[in-house]
């Protein structure tokens, strides 16, 4: 993995560390939104909320557009795919492990049972 997407995916990880993030880009996965709708279900100031957004929009997981008085906010898939496909591997990996250990459970229950 490169340097840059090594940053990129520090960045995302990084982002999605926080719950109040995390439930951020949970509702830009309905649509776009405005930070007044993004503030309302939290018991924060709309400020504190746009410094949520801010770390989002560095580590690239959303943009945020301009429309007449409105800054809608939009998710952007493409770094939580890099992320999911980062983990992907070790899904894989842990998915052997298992699959090696169900085997070796097999064995010595089929040499107790002999």
């Amino acid at each position: 993995m490169s340097e840059v997407a090594t940053g990129a995916l520090d960045a995302t990880f990084a982002a999605l560390a926080d719950p109040t993030r995390r439930a951020i880009l949970a509702r830009l996965r309905a649509g776009e939104a405005s930070v007044a709708e993004l503030a309302a279900p939290f018991a924060m100031s709309q400020p504190a909320v746009s410094k949520h957004l801010k770390v989002l929009e560095r580590a690239g997981l959303i943009t945020r557009g301009r429309d007449a008085q409105r800054r809608p906010c939009r998710l952007r898939p493409g770094p939580l795919k890099d992320a999911a496909t980062w983990l992907e591997n070790y899904r894989a990996f842990w998915e052997d492990r298992f699959q090696n250990l169900d085997i070796l459970l097999d064995e010595l229950k089929e040499a107790d049972d002999g």
